[in-house]
């Protein structure tokens, strides 16, 4: 007979608000649960009670870790109903910025996997060293260190400063070495890859058919991105590969996401070179005029968790309906699959490697 077990939701490694009742015999899982909705705030609705650009700020705390990717997607969801053009330059900019809160992301992941593990408090601290050097760099460009709110409809609240180019190419060069050293430092240790090769495995058709989008799908070897799958701003102008690994498990998952840094990098340099003169500055916020009424659009992009997708019905002043897609509740719906048959202990890895942020996945 099967013991349930009670896990959080205040466990350190479910990251704060997730439950998970899990059946084992022994110390196998034989079952596993979610139990979500800790943190729901309706998100959604709050946005149907608001003008347009009085909603960002809410977009940003969905996905804490990356809160540039949620209001990218708010504000070029909001852009598609109205029909506002991006400048050509904010184009580049907001690439950049995503570029590298994408980076920042994943270096908080690498951090928070090792420490969900209870390995590694030293690369838990590298990553988040270096991550600050991410939000500095975002900090001159946007002004602010963490929720950022700075897309305005058709452009950004403040252009790239003059000696930008060259503090993000010096921190590149740094962050291409530094990734060596945390793959030598985490791929000699026997312990960190006894828990992580082999482990969570899903296969690309279960991937698939789970709906998992993001890193998680990429390293089950589907080369999707919504990036190059549907491509936006300039990245159709710029040359990156999608990164897969065939193994499907918690190593290709953390894989994944370094390459993902390294080609984010690659993305951002080519950005800084191409980047054309001009205008980034978005158009003040204003009311809108009944031209948007009942139209209805449907904007996907690439967040560091997978694919975030929203629907708008518009109205002329606020939106008449939002509803959200989030990657991190899609991708948290096959942590049972991805569980069943693993010991216990397992569990926190897998879940790790998922990359979860459990603000997105109630909303």
């Amino acid at each position: 007979m099967p013991t349930r077990i009670n896990i959080g939701p205040v466990h350190p490694s479910t990251h704060g608000v997730l439950r998970l009742v899990a059946d084992v015999e022994g110390d196998t899982i034989t079952n596993l649960e979610p139990h979500i909705g800790f943190l729901h705030r309706g998100v959604e609705k709050l946005v149907e009670t608001r003008m347009y650009m009085q909603s960002p700020p809410y977009m940003e705390k969905l996905d804490y870790v990356a809160p540039l990717a949620m209001d990218d997607a708010y504000v070029a969801t909001v852009e598609a109903a109205l029909g506002i053009e991006v400048k050509e330059r904010a184009m580049y900019v907001r690439l950049i910025q995503l570029e590298l809160q994408r980076i920042a992301s994943h270096l908080f992941f690498t951090g928070a996997l090792c420490n969900d593990m209870g390995l590694m408090f030293t690369m838990f601290m590298w990553c988040f060293e270096d991550r600050d050097r991410v939000l500095d760099l975002l900090a001159q460009t946007t002004g602010q260190r963490m929720f950022y709110v700075s897309m305005r409809l058709g452009g950004v609240t403040l252009d790239l400063p003059p000696d930008f180019a060259d503090n993000c190419n010096e921190f590149l060069d740094y962050m291409e070495k530094r990734l060596g050293a945390y793959e030598n430092f985490m791929e000699k240790n026997p312990v960190f890859m006894e828990r992580m090769k082999g482990v969570g495995v899903l296969t690309s058709q279960e991937a698939k058919d789970l709906g998992v989008t993001g890193p998680v799908l990429r390293a089950s070897g589907v080369p999707y991105d919504v990036r190059k799958a549907k491509p936006y701003y300039v990245y159709d102008k710029l040359h990156f590969e999608v990164q897969t690994d065939n193994r499907g498990d918690n190593l290709a998952r953390y894989r994944v996401r370094i390459m993902e840094i390294r080609e984010s990098a690659r993305l951002i340099r080519e950005a800084l070179r191409q980047i054309p003169e001009g205008d980034a500055k978005g158009m003040p916020v204003k009311l809108i005029g009944p031209a948007a009424k009942n139209r209805t659009v449907t904007v996907s992009r690439e967040c560091p968790r997978g694919e975030a997708m929203m629907y708008m019905v518009a109205d002329p002043q606020k939106p008449y309906r939002l509803s959200i897609r989030s990657p991190n509740f899609v991708n948290l719906s096959a942590l049972p699959h991805m569980a069943k048959g693993h010991r216990l202990g397992d569990l926190f890895a897998i879940m790790g490697t998922l990359d979860l942020v459990m603000a997105c996945v109630d909303r």
